[in-house]
């Protein structure tokens, strides 16, 4: 059973199964602050969990509650509050904790789609000279997700999310390089950078070099 229709929840159409509920619909804008918003997801993981009790129950969540200005958000607060729901209510579990994922179509507002789209369209950036974000192809987190599954590791928390952050400036640079193109960008001295613990993550990249990796990642979903 697969709950939503985004990027994430797309990439398990074809292994859509009977024994496992896979959840990727709710809130995924992190400044989302619209109580009904929250309502509307909450409800939904509930009245799902009630009728599939006897199933693997797939939730994503977000990496956002590393960042620190973040951690105090609506969207974090809330998004910790439906781990807390799964914990106490499903059998068997599994919350995947997802970076910045990066795919075809999803949200025009995802930062990767958002960048190239400004970039492609000569419309201005403003960049935090300090800023960093996690990457991660979204086949990595399908991977990830069925790895997981097929173990039967399950009630855990997992961070499911690439070996290293980029920073804002060195990703608008591998856009310009990739679409030879110049962005029209404003360089402000901010930013903040988070790292997120995948020690525990079960998983080996195919591509382990941080540069190679994100040249990837935009050849592959953006040129």
């Amino acid at each position: 059973m697969i709950i939503g229709k985004g990027l994430i929840a797309n990439l398990f159409t074809e292994v859509d199964s009977d024994e496992v509920v896979f959840f990727a619909s709710g809130v995924s804008n992190s400044s989302e602050i619209r109580k009904e918003e929250f309502f509307r997801e909450q409800n939904l993981v509930e009245e799902t969990l009630v009728k599939n009790l006897e199933k693997l129950f797939v939730y994503f969540s977000t990496c956002s509650i590393y960042d620190s200005s973040k951690y105090n958000s609506p969207y974090v607060l809330h998004k910790l509050h439906i781990e807390e729901i799964i914990k106490q209510k499903a059998p068997n579990f599994l919350i995947l904790r997802v970076s910045n994922a990066v795919g075809k179509g999803g949200n025009p507002n995802l930062l990767m789609n958002y960048l190239s789209r400004q970039i492609k369209t000569g419309q201005d950036l403003v960049v935090h000279q300090h800023a960093t974000r996690n990457l991660i192809d979204v086949e990595d987190v399908k991977n990830i997700t069925l790895k997981y599954v097929d173990s039967k590791n399950w009630n855990k928390i997992v961070n499911v999310a690439y070996s290293e952050n980029f920073y804002i400036p060195e990703i608008i640079l591998t856009f310009e390089i990739l679409l030879n193109k110049k962005s029209k960008k404003s360089i402000e001295n901010k930013g903040e950078h988070y790292s997120i613990d995948i020690h525990e993550l079960e998983y080996q990249f195919s591509i382990q070099d941080k540069k190679e990796y994100l040249n990837n990642l935009i050849k592959k979903y953006y040129e």
